[in-house]
């Protein structure tokens, strides 16, 4: 007789018969609101389908977060490298625009024959050690471009050619001697806006105070074939020879598409198809070579005191 027991049924041989009743489907039923409840914020936020706006936003966010903590952290990390790299960047340029640059050799060792000097600008005279409001001068520290934001050290210019804004009252100066101790260069900092940006660069002048030898930029972001033929050697090597002031005195240095009545002794051709940028490096020049900028310090190299 067969088993009534619907839970253990059997077959006609005496095998057990499962059922769906001992055996149920599995149904994704839905949640009730006490087993949400139960569940913590972050597992109802992973349990939200992924095509969900918020949960989209969410993860955007996260991720951006993430990145942005990396690239921090990496540039916190290479930061010391970074000012090392251009520390290295800048004495190669002082070194390259004194004409003693040569490809693979030491630029440190070379560095090391340069004297580095804090020049105050309206006086022309070495300010090496000066505490100014508390802030020691020195020579091997002195930064001028922070110089020129800082309002203790810096003044505000209503005539800028240059489009410098603010001027640092003080610069350091580099100066090269011969081998029997005279002086052989001296290089200057300069620095102006040109057609998209500000150029930094160095101006190395000869022993007399008034022979450029070399103009070099080290940092600009003028149009690629255009205005960055600043970095042309034959466009730099049209500077050397050329003067800054005639016989009288007068500053005369220029940089334009033709000869000025002074004279080729103090022209240098303007950049073909940059005449923006041309007209930057001349207001640069001719501002930091003028009574405002370099004039005092170069009067003291023409007298023979530096």
């Amino acid at each position: 007789m067969p088993d009534k027991d619907t839970n253990n049924r059997v077959n006609e041989t005496g095998e057990a018969e499962f059922t769906p009743e001992m055996n149920p489907p599995v149904r994704d039923e839905p949640l009730t609101e006490a087993q949400k409840a139960r569940k913590g914020p972050i597992r109802r936020f992973l349990d939200t389908p992924p095509d969900n706006t918020v949960k989209t936003v969410v993860v955007a966010l996260a991720l951006c977060l993430v990145a942005s903590m990396v690239v921090s952290a990496a540039a916190v990390s290479l930061r010391p490298l970074q000012e090392q790299n251009a520390a290295l960047d800048k004495q190669v340029n002082i070194v390259e625009v004194a004409g003693r640059y040569e490809e693979g050799m030491d630029v440190a060792a070379a560095f090391a024959d340069f004297e580095p000097h804090v020049v105050e600008l309206a006086t022309g005279a070495f300010a090496d050690g000066a505490d100014i409001e508390g802030q020691v001068l020195d020579p091997l520290t002195f930064d001028d471009r922070a110089a020129a934001d800082d309002l203790t050290l810096s003044a505000p210019l209503d005539d800028d050619p240059a489009g410098i804004g603010r001027q640092a009252n003080y610069v350091t100066v580099y100066l090269l001697r011969a081998e029997d101790g005279s002086l052989d260069k001296v290089i200057l900092p300069v620095y102006g806006y040109g057609l998209w940006s500000t150029l930094y660069g160095f101006i190395a002048v000869e022993e007399d105070g008034n022979t450029i030898y070399g103009l070099q930029f080290y940092e600009h972001a003028e149009t690629p074939g255009l205005g960055a033929e600043v970095d042309n050697p034959r466009w730099k090597a049209l500077w050397r020879g050329k003067k800054l002031r005639d016989d009288e005195g007068d500053l005369k240095i220029n940089v334009g598409k033709t000869v000025t009545a002074a004279g080729p002794d103090y022209h240098v051709d303007a950049l073909s198809g940059a005449t923006l940028t041309s007209r930057g490096v001349d207001s640069l020049v001719r501002f930091w070579m003028s009574e405002r900028g370099f004039e005092p310090f170069l009067e003291r190299v023409r007298a023979g005191e530096i």
